[in-house]
């Protein structure tokens, strides 16, 4: 974005970034807690565990709830924290170089390639719903979403002007392509998973 260009401050997206920040952190945090149960207990009974098919223990047990040495939860704590402030400096009157909604998406890519793969691997390999790990998808997508096509529809990414209009178009839908793409993840889950009969 150019200094020329009018600049308008997404107080929309800021909002949003705040709230969705706030429920993944929360949904980290959760799951933090849940794993450090564990870590005293192996045995202990998580409140997240409902049944055999939606349970948190075997996503925390498993060498994919830790891919990086480490929980993922702690992974969450620090970047929801990240889009937490961001929100709300948006909101107290920043205004972000280019490089800087570059970096946040980029940061959201990163994110939702993550949550793509643990999604794959619940389905296919665990088979096992994590309550938590659903929580932090769920706001992981939308994020993504619109900081993408936001970057997009402002020129933060560089995009041919009929790519900016699709964009612009994509960013006032957001929440109906946000559904579109749980719906599929819960076909794929039925089909795979056969949810319905096993709750």
């Amino acid at each position: 974005m150019t200094d020329t260009t009018r600049y308008t401050r997404p107080t929309g997206l800021a909002i949003f970034l705040i709230i969705a920040g706030a429920i993944g952190f929360a949904a980290a945090f959760a799951l933090t807690l849940d794993k450090f149960l564990m870590l005293e207990n192996p045995a202990a009974q998580l409140s997240c565990n409902f049944s055999i098919l939606v349970s948190c223990s075997t996503n925390l047990a498993s060498w994919q709830g830790a891919i990086f040495g480490f929980p993922n939860p702690l992974i969450g704590l620090a970047a929801w924290s990240v889009v937490i402030t961001v929100g709300m400096a948006i909101l107290a009157g920043a205004r972000f170089a280019r490089w800087f909604w570059m970096g946040l998406n980029l940061g959201f890519l990163g994110a939702i390639v993550f949550v793509v793969w643990l999604i794959y691997q619940s389905i296919f390999v665990l088979d096992v719903l994590c309550p938590w790990c659903m929580v932090t998808w769920s706001v992981t997508i939308p994020g993504f979403l619109a900081v993408t096509l936001y970057n997009v529809t402002t020129g933060n990414i560089p995009a041919p002007d009929s790519v900016r209009r699709v964009a612009g178009v994509g960013y006032s839908w957001l929440f109906v392509i946000t559904i579109a793409c749980y719906i599929i993840f819960a076909v794929v889950a039925q089909l795979n998973m056969d949810v319905l009969n096993r709750i």
